[in-house]
This record gives C-alpha cells, sequence and structure tokens, in this order.
C-alpha cells in the first residue's frame, strides 16, 4: 500500500511512494509526530536525476527488513531538496560540519526540536570501502538515542546557533573596494588548471558565475580555456545539445549524466556572452543549441521548463547518451570511420561496458558534421528515455527566461523572446495563486511558498526581458516584485537577505541567509545583481541601498573565497564600474543592435514610451531619426543618430 509520498506532487517523493518505509512529507504532521512520540526524524533528502539516490532507494528503502527497522525507531521524512532548498541547505550545513562533506543522497537525523545530531550521505547495504551499512547507521543511532538523548539535547541550543550560519554576519561600514575584484581574480588564477580549464581537479562543475564574472572584467585566458574544453568534452552533449551536470575528471571528458535546467540556463548565457567577446563560432554555436535543446526537450505545453532528465535509463548510467563502435558504425554507415575519429569513438570505450562518450577533436566542425549529428540523433531519439523531472521550479524558470531573453536580442531570435515571454507570464501567472509566488508547478498545483532565489532571479529575467523588447509591462513588474523582496526578505538589521520570507512560516529554529554560489547563484548575489540594474534604470537611491547592504555583508568573503562567491563578485564589478544607462528613443533596432553587438557587462538598456521608464523620461527623438542618450548617473551626453558615434562613445 503506498505511503504518504503519493499524495506528493515531487516526482521526486512519488518515486518512494511504494517504499515499504512509511515515508512522510516535510511538515507539521510529521515533526508533531515525532514529538508526541519522542523519536528522531530520519530527514532523507534527495532530487529525482540523482543516480545515487536510486542506487539507495534499490538497495536500502525497498527492503523490507531495512524499512521495519526504519519504522520502528525513526519518523521517516522524504524531501525533495529542489522543493525545500531551506531544509536542505540547514541538512547540508549540519552533514558539512559533522563529517566534513556532503553530498545526495543526504540523510540526517534531528531531535523532535529539529536539531540534527548524526548525519551521512550514501551508505551501502553492506559494509565495504570503510563504510558502515546502512543497517548499521540505523541501530547505532538508534541505540544513542535511547541511552544519550538528554545528552543530545543538552546540546540543542549551542547547535541551531552554529546553525545559523550567515545570519549572524553583520554588514561592514562600507563597501568592498575595487582592488578586491582582481586580488579574486589573482586567487582563481592560482587554482586554474591550464591544461584543461577549470578550477582543480576531478570532479568538476561548470563554474557559470565564476566565467561570468571573468569574462565581465575582462579576462580571457582562463575563461576561454575553460569555455572550449567543456564545449568540446562530454560534458557537452554533442548529439543533443545542451550540458550534463559535472565531469567526473579533471578533462571534462566523462560527465555524471543528469542535466539540470538551471545549468543549461546559466551556461547558455555564458557562452553568449563569451561569442560577443571573443567572436569564437563555437561558443555562439554551443549557446543556441543549449537554448534549441531546452526548447524542444525540456518544454512544457503551458509555457514553463522542466526541472531535469536523469542520469539513468534502461536501468544504467549513461546509456542513452553513450555508445559502442558497432552502435556508431551502424547509426553512421559509410561516415562512421571518419566520425569515429573526430569523436573519439573506439573499440574500447572511455565508459562502463566498452561504451563512448562522444567528444569533439577541434573547434572547427567537419563539413559532414550536421548530417553525423542528424543521424546520430535520430537513432538515439528510439532509445528508451531518462526520466524528466516535469515540476517547474521557478528560479530555475526565471534563470532560462533571462538565457532565453538576452540571446534572443543579440541574435535576434525571436522564437527565444516568445518562449522568454510565455515563460514569464507561466511564473506570473499561474505560479503565482492569489498574487503570492510559488515555488514549484506541477499538474495544475503551485505549491510552497517561493524562497529569496525564486524572487532574485524572477527579478533579473523580468529586467532581462524588458531590456531586450523594450515592453513596459516587464519594467512594471521588475518593479513590484522588487518592492515585495525588500518587505519580505531583506534584514535590516545586519544586511542583506534572509532565504525565507518573514510571512512564510517556517518550522525551522533558525531563519538562515544563503550566501554561496551552488552552483546557482546565491540569492543574496542575485538580488544585489538585479537591484543594481534596477537602480540604474530606475534612479531610485534605494535599490542601491539595499544591494550595497549585502555587498558590505558578503564582499570580504567574496574576495578571498571567489570560486564560491562569482555572481557577488559580478555585482561588485558593475557596483564599482562606469556604468552607462543608454536611452533609445525611436528606434527601429539599428541603435539597439549597436549597444548589443559587444558584452557590455557596465550597460543598462531602455527604449520604448517615455512615460514608462524613468530613463526614457523627457527624452526626445532627433529630427524624427532613432536617437541615443548615453547617461551616466542620469547626466546624459549630447544625444546621437549616428550609430558609428554611439558605438564609439561606448567603448571610451
Amino acid at each position: 500500500m503506498p505511503n504518504a509520498l503519493a499524495q506528493e506532487t515531487s516526482p521526486y517523493l512519488r518515486q518512494h511512494a511504494d517504499n515499504p518505509v512509511d515515508w512522510l512529507p516535510w511538515g507539521e504532521a510529521a515533526i508533531e509526530r515525532a514529538r508526541r512520540e519522542d523519536k528522531p526524524l530520519l530527514v532523507s533528502i534527495g532530487y529525482a536525476a540523482c543516480h545515487w539516490c536510486h542506487v539507495m532507494e534499490r538497495e536500502s528503502f525497498n527492503d523490507p527488513q531495512i524499512a521495519a527497522l526504519m519504522n520502528e525507531n525513526f519518523v521517516c521524512v522524504k524531501v525533495d531538496r529542489e522543493e525545500r532548498p531551506d531544509v536542505d541547505a540547514f541538512c547540508m550545513e549540519a552533514c558539512q560540519a559533522m563529517t566534513g562533506h556532503g553530498g545526495w543522497p543526504l540523510n540526517v537525523f534531528m531531535t523532535p526540536e529539529l536539531v540534527p545530531f548524526f548525519a551521512g550521505t550514501y551508505f551501502p547495504p553492506q559494509p565495504r570501502d570503510g563504510m558502515p551499512s546502512w543497517r548499521q547507521v540505523l541501530e547505532a543511532v538508534a541505540a544513542t538515542w535511547r541511552e544519550r538523548r538528554q545528552e543530545i539535547r543538552s546540546a540543542q541550543s549551542r547547535i541551531a546557533e552554529q546553525l545559523a550560519g550567515a545570519a549572524r554576519l553583520a554588514a561592514a561600514p562600507e563597501l568592498p573596494p575595487a582592488t578586491l575584484l582582481d586580488e579574486a581574480i589573482e586567487r582563481l588564477r592560482v587554482r586554474f588548471d591550464r591544461r584543461h580549464g577549470g578550477f582543480g581537479g576531478a570532479p568538476k562543475f561548470p563554474p557559470s558565475c565564476v566565467l561570468a564574472f571573468l569574462l565581465a572584467r575582462g579576462e580571457r585566458v582562463m575563461s576561454e580555456l575553460t569555455l572550449e574544453r567543456m564545449a568540446l568534452g562530454g560534458l557537452y552533449d554533442q548529439v543533443g545539445g545542451g550540458f550534463h551536470r559535472y565531469a567526473v575528471d579533471a578533462q571534462w571528458a566523462v560527465p555524471h549524466f543528469e542535466k539540470m535546467l538551471y545549468d543549461n540556463a546559466l551556461l547558455a548565457r555564458v557562452y553568449l556572452r563569451a561569442w560577443q567577446t571573443l567572436r569564437e563560432p563555437l561558443f555562439r554555436e554551443v549557446a543556441c543549441e543549449t537554448l534549441d535543446w531546452a526548447l524542444r526537450e525540456m518544454r512544457g505545453p503551458e509555457g514553463g521548463f522542466y526541472s531535469s532528465l536523469d542520469a539513468d535509463s534502461e536501468g544504467e548510467e549513461g546509456r542513452f547518451y553513450t555508445w559502442t563502435l558497432a552502435e556508431f558504425e551502424a547509426a553512421l554507415g559509410d561516415h562512421a570511420a571518419e566520425a569515429a575519429r573526430w569523436f573519439g569513438v573506439t573499440s574500447q570505450g572511455n565508459f562502463e561496458g566498452g561504451r563512448n562518450v562522444l567528444s569533439a577533436a577541434t573547434r572547427e566542425r567537419p563539413p559532414a558534421f550536421g548530417e553525423w549529428r542528424a543521424r546520430l540523433r535520430a537513432v538515439r531519439e528510439r532509445r528508451p528515455r531518462p526520466a524528466t523531472d516535469d515540476k517547474r521550479i521557478c528560479s530555475w524558470n526565471a534563470l532560462m527566461v533571462s538565457a532565453l531573453a538576452e540571446s534572443g536580442a543579440v541574435l535576434e531570435r525571436d522564437d527565444y523572446l516568445e518562449a522568454a515571454r510565455a515563460a514569464v507570464q507561466f511564473l506570473l501567472g499561474p505560479m503565482r495563486p492569489q498574487g503570492r509566488l510559488k515555488r514549484t508547478w506541477k499538474d495544475g498545483d503551485a505549491r510552497i511558498d517561493a524562497f529569496l532565489p525564486d524572487y532574485a532571479h524572477l527579478l533579473e529575467a523580468l529586467l532581462a526581458l524588458y531590456e531586450a523588447t523594450f515592453e513596459p509591462r516587464w519594467y512594471r513588474a521588475a518593479h513590484q516584485l522588487a518592492d515585495e523582496l525588500a518587505r519580505r526578505f531583506h534584514d535590516p538589521q545586519r544586511g542583506g537577505f534572509f532565504e525565507t520570507a518573514v510571512d512564510t512560516p517556517s518550522e525551522l529554529p533558525v531563519r538562515r541567509k544563503e550566501i554561496e554560489d551552488h552552483p546557482l547563484p546565491s540569492g543574496n548575489a542575485a538580488a544585489a545583481t538585479a537591484l543594481l540594474r534596477l537602480h540604474a534604470l530606475s534612479g531610485e537611491d534605494r535599490w542601491r541601498e539595499l544591494a550595497d547592504s549585502t555587498l558590505r555583508l558578503l564582499g570580504p568573503l567574496a574576495g578571498r573565497h571567489p570560486e564560491a562567491f562569482g555572481q557577488l563578485l559580478l555585482a561588485l564589478d558593475f557596483r564599482h564600474g562606469r556604468v552607462r544607462e543608454v536611452a533609445l528613443v525611436a528606434d527601429d533596432g539599428t541603435l539597439a543592435r549597436v549597444v548589443r553587438a559587444r558584452y557590455r557587462p557596465h550597460v543598462v538598456l531602455a527604449g520604448g514610451d517615455p512615460d514608462d521608464v524613468p530613463l526614457l523620461a523627457g527624452r526626445e527623438a532627433r529630427e524624427g531619426r532613432p536617437t541615443a542618450y548615453v547617461c551616466e548617473g542620469f547626466i546624459c551626453r549630447e544625444p546621437t543618430t549616428d550609430p558609428e558615434a554611439l558605438a564609439s562613445t561606448l567603448d571610451a
């Protein structure tokens, strides 16, 4: 008989509905039961595309004897980390503090008062490689609770205070200096892998936020090599487009195969900006292929985007994406020998079972590349597909809107702009029932009050869509959302923003602030970025003051740990940069094309009806021709109708 998870909308939770474990969803009912029975909570956290989450379910959660042990001694709670980033972050910090590492599946044992006292990640069904079995862990924790529960409870207040994390930090009196930005780049240079790109060794995750910061600062060596090697390696899906979540090696050759919406939104935007900066054709192709993949495989009928594709199919990791030499030759026929050399396909393979993860030999694609890819894709589409987590997440959709809007404007792709509009209308409509933004949506059901990243990324998306289309409705929506963000999340005492809204009830014992990119831009950094851009468009100092409180709070940390604070460094670079506010009047697209021809990280762009956006107020066309006003701090130069003069002014 299914457990309580059968009533949930999360595909990850539903995957566990038939386990013999008496799972409950996170919430007051589970907590009340733990208090009533004086049992610890066993909080198990994962997500639908997580390979090792599936493994632990098959090995342990489906075992009737292990399930009986769990049910007897604990109140068992399943959490989708994508639905509840607050619970996940709280538990992950506890796990890292206790063990020195983290990951998913994440298993945390809490007192009924919600204070963690033991944590770990994956445990095997039998002891191996120095790891205890899951049964041994359960028995040891149950015995500890029976024999030492008062001792555990006596430490609760101290542990809860430690888990408040960044909420205990206080903002510095002054903004971090601009010199911090160069110091951060030097620290990144020390960690940079000069052979393969990226930072550090295996495993390697795409450093999207750091790359965006480096491009904004004009750094080319680290950013170009990293972008090239990721695009040529197995991290990138050479057949279907889009990126896998991370590489298990230092060479970007073999990925962990799940595909996440947020990775692809962030990377598409970075590759677009790299193309604007470097004019490398491969980078434009990768940006477009990534967005085309998202429109083809990740878009729901209402305009929102699904969350992820699983790593596994047919019971094997990577089965959908990899090839034996025989499969490859059957698909390509006479082209197989040449294509195998270029894609690196061999009889031995570079993955499990003699299978091959495809990579690319060079930046320049062969003339027959399009035909090769079409044939391979046609064969691949007949394979059983990886499972799709089709819940829509507000912040991840907002990241995709930003990528589509910016790319649509720069590349003049109306299909991208239309997709961005449709997704925003979905976020501001079905995902905002009764006027309150929600975190997730599935099958017509919007659930869970939105968190800081949902508001912050949506605010940035609305501004990106306004700057791409000059439709004032998006600017007005951004202004309204910024008011909500400030009212619900800002910390006026210590600066920055809390993860949860002040008017959203929370079961957790502390109200926390998430500050690092992991790998999504942190909500605090995204809020600072968007608010600074809103200030530049509106001239309202309150938005810059709110952003400054975050920069003063987190700037020193960002300088010391740049790999974890790329988005905040990007915001600080904008704050210290020479920001140009460009107002276009009566433009037919000619002047906007000049502004977008290069990546200009310190430019905000306004156009359309002068009555709607403050930056446009009082601006008139000269002699009835498209006219550009280039301003700094709302003080404008003499307007120009000459595209070359506009480009020269922006480049000065």
